[in-house]
């Protein structure tokens, strides 16, 4: 009876617009104090939640993507992604998929990818003659290309929750990425033909090569960050320190376009981001900590099994709660609750854990397209001056071409799975 007053309690503090963190910290007390248990077990919970190495890769990876959107990196990184792909039909439609391929390699977040590089997409576009809707939605669809191709923080988060290796995770993240970039360019390719949109001129060696010389420092961070961790010279956590050496040392001393006062700003930008996220992640612990001693993954996992046994049936009922949440919850907020729920279940019908940390996080990112919390959305809705109702019509389309990619991913984990197995097994 307790247990169903706290879910009941949790989703009626969501619904009234509490902060997830106090909405999971104030159910799971409420839980432990009806039951009798010493309010102590809280905090010890809490501490127990965050005390973890790799969490620290947290506040380094969002310090280095701010870092990059300060110092101007975004910038050469549009620049050098127009003269690869600016080319082709509808090519700054190719060139915003292609540049947020390459920032994704560097920030690991979708919203930082929207506003750093959505800022100077849009308004290309919009110069050059697209629809303004055409380029919201690519913009933002393009977007969760971030947090699937290594560094991302919601697989950081998954990893630690479901005590996975974040390196396996990193690992099977780059080949879906890559899939969700081509679905997406071959989307913008109907559209360019269809509306007639414009090309950049042909192909230029000459431009080609003064973009990539003007880029080439940016682009060595995810051959860091990535490179360092899958050859094992680095953990997760050390890339993150990594990559934040080497912006400051772009930004500093290469392009000069930091400064104390920017560096200041930087940092308590972080620090507000990474406190939100590890309030979340503490409070969860305390959740799943209830949800663990209650057995009730093994209970959802049982009446799960009893409704059906098979695992394409299991598979698509699981996609379809992590889609709905999604669209009601934050991302971080998601991965603490849902993993502990049904991983177990994953796991009983032979989903490995590594592809089943990619199905969820690509799950959730299509989540931060669809109202009501579809944080991208709010994003782009302030970088491109449109009314929020209108993002999610834009963006709508393209919800087509990633759903047809995470039904690929999931029921073909050789995808997802092919490098971690090369790598690490």
């Amino acid at each position: 009876m307790a247990l169903t007053l706290m879910f009941i309690l949790l989703f009626v503090l969501l619904i009234a617009g509490a902060p997830v963190a106090v909405a999971l910290g104030l159910a799971s007390l409420f839980f432990i104090s009806t039951t009798g248990m010493p309010d102590m077990v809280v905090l010890h919970n809490m501490v127990n939640g965050i005390n973890s190495f790799p969490l620290i890769a947290v506040p380094f990876f969002i310090l280095a993507g701010h870092l990059m959107n300060t110092s101007g990196i975004t910038n050469k990184i549009f620049t050098f992604a127009r003269a690869t792909v600016g080319w082709m039909y509808g090519g700054l439609g190719h060139v915003n998929v292609g540049a947020s391929v390459i920032f994704a390699g560097m920030s690991g977040a979708a919203t930082a990818d929207a506003g750093g590089l959505g800022n100077i997409e849009i308004k290309a576009m919009r110069d050059a003659g697209y629809d303004t809707d055409f380029s919201v939605g690519i913009t933002a669809a393009s977007s969760t290309i971030g947090p699937i191709i290594p560094p991302s923080l919601p697989l950081v988060v998954y990893g630690v929750i479901a005590d996975t290796s974040i390196g396996q995770l990193f690992a099977a993240g780059i080949l879906p990425g890559l899939i969700m970039a081509l679905a997406l360019m071959a989307m913008v390719s109907f559209y360019a033909r269809l509306r007639n949109y414009p090309r950049d001129d042909r192909f230029s060696l000459t431009v080609f090569v003064r973009s990539f010389g003007d880029a080439i420092l940016p682009l060595f961070t995810p051959i860091i960050i990535v490179g360092g961790i899958l050859s094992g010279a680095f953990t997760p956590t050390e890339a993150a320190i990594a990559a934040v050496a080497y912006s400051l040392f772009l930004g500093m001393f290469v392009y000069r376009t930091l400064n104390a006062k920017s560096i200041l700003r930087v940092s308590m930008e972080t620090i507000e981001t990474t406190a939100s996220i590890m309030l979340i992640v503490a409070a969860s612990a305390i959740f799943a900590w209830i949800l663990t001693a209650n057995q009730v993954a093994q209970v959802f996992a049982r009446e799960l099994l009893s409704f059906t046994e098979n695992p394409t049936m299991i598979l698509l009922i699981i996609m379809l709660i992590v889609l709905v949440v999604g669209c009601f919850m934050e991302t971080i907020a998601a991965i603490t609750i849902l993993t502990p729920v049904l991983l177990p279940v994953a796991i009983s019908i032979g989903v490995d854990p590594v592809h089943f940390g990619i199905i969820l996080i690509l799950n959730l990112m299509i989540g931060l397209l669809t109202p009501p919390v579809g944080m991208v959305l709010y994003v782009l809705s302030k970088v491109a001056n449109v009314p929020f109702e209108r993002c999610v019509v834009a963006t709508a389309p393209f919800l087509l071409p990633l759903l047809a990619v995470l039904i690929v991913l999931t029921f073909v984990p050789g995808l997802s799975m092919w490098l971690p197995v090369l790598l690490y097994r």
